[in-house]
């Protein structure tokens, strides 16, 4: 594998965009322009150009790029990022027009992903999705291959002298692919050992940023990495707590979302995404403080949609209220909370949400159990949990989480 290098100076950069309807460019732009400070970039400038259509060989207009060969030249920028994905030949075209380095968003995100991956499986999936990424792009790209630590787009596997052949890539896609393999395995197995044991999962996905790293740590003390950063969060942690009514909970942290995620990134991660497919219930957390809260929004639910999450309880959960514009003015329901996780505010309404929108396992009850039953206290400690226990003239006084299976025997011992 590889060694992640964070560069102490800003790489000077400058994003370009075509514009031909398919998207909001400024939105876009906006967003790449973070994705690029992630990764440690200085951004000195933003070009749009309005076009029907991209241009086959330059992306760009010639003209337009011999403009942009000026700007870069006055401004000292090392770097041109393209707020789209481009073909080894349009890479190769635009590079010899500019005499800078050259890469697209698809080669970005995966850089950052690079920087931010530290278990064996996270590193391997952005491998994978950077492997694939570059096979089609071989022609044309030689020389851009060829670079080992050179900056930004450059981190991951490094290549020497082009040992990047098709074949090399291949045998290479085929080796990550059974490791993963191999991994999903260790995972599916550890999921149906949790639903096996009766362990009920909570995932907590959406968009990159939104706090949902800074959510797991305030309520479960787990210590993720929470920056204000894009994907700060790439490996998948998982921490327990206690609900109101004493059942307990696997929260799970998984990979902030984003417009246009590569597909082969989506491919990559797709086991690590798969964790919210399996989820009993899923907590979509948003950041009502943004302006493109509502559009973040759909990307997440598109993408929940796509991975099979329909039918699974949600709780769309309204993070950064400590930011947000009104927020007394906010609808909340079982469905629908308002949280700061950074002041652990709204926490109480969230968790007792959480509890009425699971599937009933267990349930906390008030029981006197007579003597000559005490097997019974012993069936309800091994499927649940007993807080207190008192004994009593007319039998053991007990306060415990009930599995749903011992329920309809312990309502006659039922303490009204």
């Amino acid at each position: 594998m590889y060694e992640n290098k964070t560069e102490e100076i800003p790489v000077r950069t400058v994003l370009a965009c075509v514009d031909t309807g398919e998207f909001d460019a400024e939105i876009s732009i906006a967003e790449l322009s973070e994705l690029a400070k992630t990764a440690n970039a200085e951004v000195v400038a933003e070009v749009i150009q309005k076009r029907p259509s991209f241009d086959s060989a330059t992306c760009m207009g010639a003209g337009r790029l011999e403009e942009l060969k000026e700007q870069i030249q006055m401004l000292d920028a090392e770097l041109v990022i393209f707020d789209h994905e481009l073909t080894g030949v349009q890479v190769r075209n635009i590079e010899k027009i500019l005499d800078v380095r050259v890469i697209d968003r698809t080669t970005l995100i995966l850089d950052i992903f690079a920087q931010r991956a530290r278990t064996k499986e996270g590193k391997l999936q952005v491998e994978l999705a950077q492997q694939k990424y570059r096979l089609p792009r071989l022609v044309g790209m030689g020389t851009s291959l060829s670079r080992l630590g050179g900056g930004i787009g450059t981190r991951g596997p490094g290549e020497t002298k082009l040992e990047t052949d098709r074949r090399h890539i291949r045998r290479r896609i085929e080796y990550l692919v059974d490791e993963l393999e191999e991994l999903k395995k260790h995972r599916d197995f550890s999921r149906s050992r949790r639903k096996k044991d009766g362990v009920l999962c909570a995932a907590i996905v959406g968009y990159t940023n939104v706090g949902k790293s800074t959510l797991l740590n305030a309520l479960t003390d787990a210590g993720v990495l929470a920056e204000n950063k894009l994907f700060a969060t790439l490996d998948i942690t998982s921490r327990s707590i206690e609900l109101p009514d004493g059942r307990s909970v696997m929260l799970i942290d998984t990979v902030g979302l984003i417009r246009r995620l590569p597909h082969d990134l989506v491919e990559a991660f797709k086991s690590t995404l798969e964790e919210a497919a399996n989820a009993d219930i899923i907590l979509n957390v948003h950041d009502i403080s943004s302006p493109e809260c509502a559009e973040q929004a759909k990307v997440t639910e598109k993408l929940l949609s796509e991975l099979g999450c329909d039918g699974i309880p949600k709780i769309n959960v309204f993070n950064k209220s400590d930011k947000a514009l009104n927020p007394e003015t906010f609808f909340q329901d079982e469905n629908n909370v308002m949280i700061s996780a950074k002041h652990h505010s709204g926490f109480d309404r969230l968790l007792e949400c959480i509890m009425k929108n699971l599937p009933e396992t267990a349930k906390r009850m008030k029981l006197l159990i007579p003597y000559e039953d005490t097997a019974f206290i012993a069936r309800i400690r091994q499927e649940g949990k007993i807080f207190s226990e008192e004994y009593t003239e007319n039998g053991t006084a007990i306060d415990a989480l009930v599995d749903v299976k011992l329920i309809k025997d312990a309502e006659k011992y039922h303490l009204t």
